[in-house]
């Protein structure tokens, strides 16, 4: 697995969060037991723990399902969901680098076709449609902010330049990643002066 998306994973762990509950399960290699991310039970070592895409991956392995969090019992989603929701992870955890449906598939051990075509009869969009618009509401937070420079922006969300990036804004966007960035500071201020002129009045 991806070391960022091992990271992101443990620390849902360690939150006992649900983000990917049905996603992949914890494999605690002391106990030889596996458990759902979001488990109640003491948080497990990060060097102590092997992440499955399924229970029976798991069990196939030698680990008992945990009593307390019962992972083998079914979830809402089912195989197709599930791949679905695999490729979110993927895509959430990686659209800041160079990747390509070939290497998403690869991360899950699935065909490229597989994938483009569950996927999209899923949810409605390619995976790559969805790494855009992950890209783009990334792009659009980082250009809200004001505190990264353009080329900084363009890096965080994949771009190897700001000129690319720009042109891949603008077809998206059809406005410059300059222009948006300025019109969102100008109703900060505004925001800002109406705010005051509140205050004073009060």
């Amino acid at each position: 697995m991806d070391a960022e998306l091992f990271d992101k994973v443990y620390d849902s762990i360690v939150k006992k969060e649900s983000t990917y509950d049905g996603i992949y399960y914890t494999g605690v290699k002391t106990t030889r037991i596996v458990c759902r991310p979001s488990c109640r039970a003491k948080t497990p070592k990060k060097e102590n723990i092997t992440l499955y895409p399924s229970v029976e991956a798991a069990i196939r392995d030698g680990f008992r399902p945990c009593k307390r969090c019962k992972p083998e019992t079914p979830g809402a989603l089912g195989p197709d969901g599930l791949l679905a929701a695999q490729t979110d992870a993927v895509i959430d955890a990686c659209y800041g680098e160079r990747i390509t449906l070939q290497q998403i598939a690869q991360k899950l051990a699935i065909s490229p076709y597989h994938l483009q075509r569950t996927y999209k009869r899923v949810t409605g969009l390619t995976p790559m449609e969805r790494l855009h618009q992950t890209r783009l509401s990334a792009a659009k937070r980082l250009l809200e902010s004001g505190r990264l420079t353009m080329s900084e922006v363009a890096a965080a969300v994949g771009f190897r330049s700001a000129s690319h990036f720009a042109v891949w804004f603008r077809r998206l966007t059809r406005v410059t990643p300059s222009a948006y960035r300025e019109g969102h500071r100008g109703n900060r201020q505004a925001l800002a002066g109406w705010t005051r002129n509140w205050r004073d009045m009060r």
